[in-house]
């Protein structure tokens, strides 16, 4: 299981978190402003004069003008990579420039702003996507990799229905029963996803449509984010596969719409996962970490042993399938249980400790006393999305407890911190040396009461 720490790519991700934030330039005095626009509305005014309102702006400062009483067209004027730029703006019910269409300026600013700057500093990133000589393997996508026992269960489950089946067509690997016509040709040779033979191999295409994304989201076939605020990518109607939508046109006709009822908990937005379920802390580490605590504090090596990874991935399985209702009594080893929590943690597409926190928790822990580490740590906790925030905090404190019986299962706060650093903290690819991440976590561990309670 360790080797699915990367299945998510976050630099596209990273490089929109640094995109400049829309800042509305305000005129109050604009007597013919139009209904459809406020404050940002100058009225009738020139590029030059847009330049020198905007000059001494920060990037993704904006107004929305008119050029001439003539026009047929408004002028959205933005500053960004510190040049002005002007484009015709219009409004039918909605806002649009292209072909995007926006409910509000905001949001079309913010929007553009984001394309603009991946365009400028993800080019690369964005042409490899693009480009036809791409091709993401799809046998070791994150769709493949998240959901390989389910697709492997229901593909079977397909071929024992097709056995009673009226016509059978005759193909070189096996024979399968299908109602439809002998001599369609039905079958491509889509990529097996495990080396077994019952795997049936049909052939079904996705019903991609464009859609605009709540929460963040990642290509399911890439593994790289889904960016911008609209429109960002497509989704099977019928499975749900998420895609750019370049890579939609790669992804062989593999749909599965049974899929689409056990998609499931793992490798989705910890945000975006709440929201949908109304809920304040995932239930796989609510009921793994009750389950931990009942049965395996005095376990020797709990977190550090591993699970045998079949029962993981059935435990993973039924988490997905049966969500809150899943039995974890049935698991005996402990282990089985810590490896799946882990899992859930890993495939996070954003650690709980995002990648903004990261850079001051690497200052906090470096700080000369213990008294200001602790409250830049506090500092840094307080920069988490409230997801993360209650996540994180649910989870510091179980290994506080756990730790708390280090002398008999030999998992002091050290130990927990070098096993769980590399999955709680986001890190940089380049960085390898995890050496202030450990430690910062463990100052997180050894000092959950002072940093969460404020006890002395």
């Amino acid at each position: 299981m360790e080797n699915l720490k990367n299945i998510w790519k976050p630099e596209l991700y990273r490089i929109q978190l640094e995109a400049p934030l829309p800042k509305r330039i305000i005129c109050e005095n604009c007597p013919d402003r139009p209904e459809f626009y406020g404050k940002e509305y100058h009225g009738i005014v020139g590029h030059k004069e847009a330049t020198l309102i905007l000059e001494n702006e920060p990037n993704g400062a904006y107004l929305i003008r008119k050029g001439n009483q003539l026009n047929d067209f408004y002028t959205l004027t933005w500053r960004f990579n510190n040049k002005i730029h002007h484009y015709k703006l219009y409004y039918d019910g909605t806002y649009y420039i292209k072909d995007k269409r926006y409910e509000t300026v905001h949001d079309l600013v913010a929007d553009g702003l984001i394309t603009c700057h991946m365009e400028l500093k993800a080019h690369h990133i964005l042409e490899m996507i693009n480009s036809e000589q791409h091709r993401a393997k799809y046998t070791d996508s994150p769709y493949v990799t998240l959901n390989k026992r389910k697709l492997n269960t229901l593909s079977q489950m397909k071929q024992n229905s097709n056995k009673s089946s009226p016509v059978t067509i005759k193909t070189e690997h096996q024979n399968l029963g299908l109602d439809i016509e002998p001599k369609k040709p039905t079958f491509d040779l889509t990529p097996t996803l495990e080396d077994n033979p019952l795997l049936i191999k049909y052939s079904k295409c996705h019903s991609f449509k464009v859609h605009t994304f709540k929460g963040l989201n990642w290509c399911e076939l890439c593994a790289n984010f889904l960016w911008g605020f609209t429109a960002q990518g497509v989704k099977c109607e019928d499975c749900g596969f998420i895609a750019h939508s370049k890579c939609s046109e790669r992804v062989p006709n593999h749909c599965v719409p049974d899929l689409k009822k056990l998609r499931g908990v793992f490798g989705i937005d910890l945000t975006t996962l709440l929201n949908a379920h109304a809920s304040m802390l995932p239930f796989v580490v609510r009921k793994c970490v009750l389950e931990i605590e009942a049965r395996g504090m005095d376990s020797e090596g709990i977190y550090r042993v591993s699970g045998f990874a079949d029962e993981i991935e059935a435990l993973k399985m039924a988490f997905d399938k049966d969500g809150e209702a899943t039995d974890l009594s049935v698991y005996s080893n402990i282990n089985v249980v810590a490896g799946t929590l882990k899992l859930y943690l890993r495939l996070l597409p954003v650690p709980l400790i995002t990648f903004e926190v990261h850079p001051k928790l690497v200052e906090a822990i470096q700080l000369k006393t213990t008294a200001a580490q602790i409250a830049m740590l506090r500092e840094c906790l307080d920069m988490l999305p409230p997801a993360h925030f209650n996540c994180l905090q649910y989870m510091v404190q179980h290994l506080y407890r756990v730790a708390q019986q280090s002398e008999v299962n030999k998992m002091s706060p050290h130990n927990l911190s070098t096993v769980f650093a590399p999955t709680l903290v986001a890190t940089p690819p380049a960085i390898t040396d995890l050496a202030f991440e450990i430690r910062a976590l463990q100052a997180l561990i050894e000092y959950c009461p002072q940093i969460y309670y404020g006890n002395k």
